[in-house]
């Protein structure tokens, strides 16, 4: 009797063991795969990456940082899918201004590829625009399984593994673990996390940042300064020298404003930038035309002529030392603003410091090339060469102006699988400023057939005032009678206000007194005509 109430007892308590084994391990169940969980979905969320570390959220590797983006972009498809669109756009957008910005993921994502960055930057909008236009739930969900991708797989990069990455979601919105899939031997998951080492990962970050972001700015400044060289005016190098300066400061200017007036990673800080750039594309486009237009010896000589005659000079090289100050300007801000976060890091401002002094270097080493042996270049070559630096700059420009503002929800972003496939996301396309997204592509290619019709356009006989006014009647609306009669100021203006009817109102008024006028009077309107001040100094002196 007293064996079998021993067993009882022994089943009794084999059985309590197990019931509280089963008790205990059900919560870890749940964590590990939130799908299956009974708690209630995730709707709230933490709005910034600080906050997220004051509340001890966990941050020793990179894929920490994707997984606390993860949680806000959890909570985004629940409040959508509760019908909270709101609250679901606004996570949507703490995910890239207060995340991704913030953390030092794009810092260091743009360290070894920027066309990493750009893929991101653009799936964010992506995202925002889904649930914003209240697009289907299944479209929403899909849009952010791909930007949990992209980032998993940024992060696998910079922990240093080179495996692509998973999404966090699966196709019904729920969080999943994406290392999940990663199995060895025996069918456990395999846990593939270690801290990264953040010396060499910030080092070739700054460096490759300040390298990106200054030799943009670099090759303008140093064919504008090869242009004043070979031109003969070394004593105008100094208004380019100042607008480089003066770029620096209103840099650094800039971006303590935009700190202090909180508006650096947010919305307003890319209008900015992307206004900033399209200055640059018209300033850089007409330089480009009005260089390529002394290209020949004889036109060159004749300008130079005509220059030192009426005292004009002082105009181009305002031009010039604007364009300097627009390249530099652009680039200046956006360096400042990625270096910022790690300034106040003890743990990395010397590897900073270090990255940013050896891409100085070589900055500094592409400028002396830049500099002195261009200006031994013969005049055609020359003037071609930076006219076409320039264009390529200005397409570049473009396109990366009209993405800046894609980010700060000024434009809509439409890229289309089909485009995906022709354009992929590569370093050297992101340098040229080319995505693949319809509405930096189209500008693009219109400012390429524009140019490309100018530069026939150029090739004609500008003296003959029966062409240029057939030229104004017919293309008048974007100026290219202006470019016609080497006017590319006046003929950008055409360009860009186009859109409004007027310039093609005034170019066939134009083009029909063109052709009334007879060609004594063309060429009469052709002078250059003396500066007012030099009139009134003349006859100053002629008094005296």
């Amino acid at each position: 009797m007293s064996c079998a109430k021993n067993r009882s007892r022994i089943f009794a308590a084999v059985f309590m063991l197990l019931a509280v084994m089963m008790f205990a391990a059900a919560p870890l169940t749940a964590s590990a795969d939130s799908s299956t969980s009974d708690e209630e979905p995730r709707l709230d969320y933490i709005a910034s990456w600080e906050e997220y570390l004051e509340a001890g959220g966990v941050n020793e590797c990179w894929d920490d940082k994707a997984n606390a983006i993860d949680d806000v972009i959890e909570a985004s498809i629940n409040n959508y899918k509760a019908g909270n669109t709101d609250e679901a756009y606004n996570a949507a957008l703490v995910i890239y201004n207060f995340y991704y910005e913030t953390s030092g993921f794009e810092r260091n994502v743009n360290g070894y590829s920027g066309s990493e960055v750009s893929k991101a930057e653009l799936q964010f909008k992506i995202c925002r625009k889904a649930v914003k236009k209240g697009e289907d739930e299944s479209t929403v969900i899909s849009n952010f399984m791909e930007l949990s991708k992209i980032l998993h797989t940024q992060a696998n990069h910079l922990d240093g593994y080179d495996d692509e990455g998973a999404s966090a979601f699966d196709e019904e919105g729920n969080r999943i673990d994406p290392l999940a899939e990663s199995e060895d031997g025996s069918g456990a998951t395999t846990t593939r996390r270690k801290k990264s080492s953040s010396a060499s990962v910030t080092f070739f970050s700054c460096f490759g940042i300040i390298l990106r972001e200054g030799l943009e700015a670099i090759l303008v400044v140093g064919a504008i300064i090869a242009y004043l060289v070979k031109s003969g005016n070394k004593n105008k190098l100094k208004a380019v020298y100042a607008g480089c300066v003066i770029a620096i400061i209103c840099s650094f200017v800039c971006a303590w404003l935009l700190q202090q007036l909180k508006l650096a990673n947010t919305s307003n800080q890319e209008i900015i930038e992307g206004i900033t750039a399209l200055i640059a594309v018209v300033v850089l486009f007409y330089v480009s035309n009005w260089m390529v237009s002394k290209a020949e010896a004889e036109a060159w000589t004749k300008y130079i002529d005509d220059q030192v005659k009426s005292s004009a000079e002082t105009g181009s090289v305002f031009t010039l030392g604007f364009t300097a100050f627009l390249a530099v300007f652009r680039e200046g801000a956006e360096v400042i603003l990625f270096y910022q976060p790690l300034i106040s890091d003890a743990k990395s401002v010397k590897y900073m410091w270090a990255g940013f002094g050896t891409g100085c270097v070589v900055l500094a080493v592409v400028f002396v090339v830049i500099r002195f042996f261009s200006v031994k270049l013969p005049i055609r070559p020359f003037f071609l060469g930076t006219s076409i630096l320039m264009f390529v700059m200005s397409v570049s420009f473009l396109g990366s102006g009209i993405k800046e503002l894609i980010e700060g929800d000024v434009i809509d972003a439409t890229s289309p699988d089909w485009l995906q496939n022709i354009i992929p996301y590569n370093d050297i396309l992101n340098v040229l400023g080319v995505y693949p997204v319809l509405e930096t592509l189209i500008p693009q290619l219109i400012l390429i057939l524009i140019t490309v019709t100018i530069f026939v356009i150029q090739k004609w006989n500008r003296n003959n005032h029966i062409e240029c006014g057939i030229v104004a009647i017919i293309f008048g609306s974007i100026g290219l009678h202006k470019f016609y009669r080497g006017q590319y100021g006046r003929g950008i203006l055409y360009i860009l206000f186009c859109w409004s009817g007027i310039p093609a109102l005034v170019g066939i008024l134009e083009g029909v007194h063109y052709i009334t006028e007879g060609q004594a009077g063309y060429e009469e309107e052709l002078k250059p005509k003396p500066k007012k001040k030099k009139e009134k100094k003349q006859k100053a002196q002629a008094k005296a």
